[in-house]
């Protein structure tokens, strides 16, 4: 899942943003209001974290130009304030949740999952099914043929993605920008890497290989390898 992080002190943004990428996320940062608007019209995320203080256009103001443009990617916004009346202009400007510097990490990584769970469920189950394969985004487990599979950060990532598009042919650039950041310019062979230790981990029939396009979870076999 993609974050993009809009904060202007640049060690917390990095710390988010270090600890957020170990937890398995894609993070992009910004450091000033009007490229967090820029960034948020223009990408794909799944969340962002915006602090209200911010040079050029602060977080009210960026929050409510992208509810505006209906935009409705959770916001959780991080302020240094504290007071009922901030909280409530942030929220009625449309932030889904409010968080007062300073704050716990563990916390903020709880509140990042709640709303995730709250956007991908829809009031459903965090759980995505394909076959005899469940990928729970809630607790981050993932269990094939009644047996729970360890998986790191990226791994999950990466078959997370290739879930929610079950059937679907996926390509190398697809779960680069969805499971990598914005920032990334390596070699796009490293999803081949975390492709076959998916099916190392999870056994074969699961992602074929579409030659020359890209991958595809199945619910069975049938499909080439790679």
């Amino acid at each position: 899942m993609r974050v993009l992080i809009v904060e202007d002190e640049r060690r917390l943004a990095r710390s988010l943003a270090q600890g957020l990428t170990a937890e398995g996320f894609a993070v992009d940062v910004v450091h000033t209001g009007t490229d967090g608007l820029h960034r948020a019209s223009e990408g794909a995320y799944d969340l962002i974290i915006l602090d209200i203080m911010l040079p050029g256009m602060n977080g009210y103001r960026v929050c409510a130009a992208l509810r505006a443009a209906g935009d409705e990617t959770p916001i959780l916004m991080l302020t240094a304030k504290d007071g009922e009346y901030d909280e409530a202009e942030g929220l009625d400007t449309g932030a889904d949740d409010y968080l007062t510097k300073p704050f716990s990490y563990v916390v903020l990584v709880a509140r990042v999952r709640a709303l995730l769970r709250r956007r991908g469920s829809g009031g459903a189950s965090p759980e995505l099914r394909v076959g005899d394969l469940v990928v729970d985004r809630g607790a981050r487990r993932v269990v094939r043929a009644g047996v729970e599979t360890t998986l790191t950060a990226k791994e999950f990532a990466v078959l997370e993605h290739l879930a929610t598009r079950a059937g679907e042919v996926v390509s190398k650039a697809e779960i680069l920008e969805h499971s990598w950041d914005f920032a990334y310019d390596g070699d796009p062979n490293i999803v081949e890497v975390y492709i076959s230790a998916l099916r190392r981990k999870l056994g074969a029939g699961l992602i074929d290989t579409v030659r020359g396009a890209g991958y595809r979870l199945v619910a069975a076999g049938g499909g080439g390898r790679g």
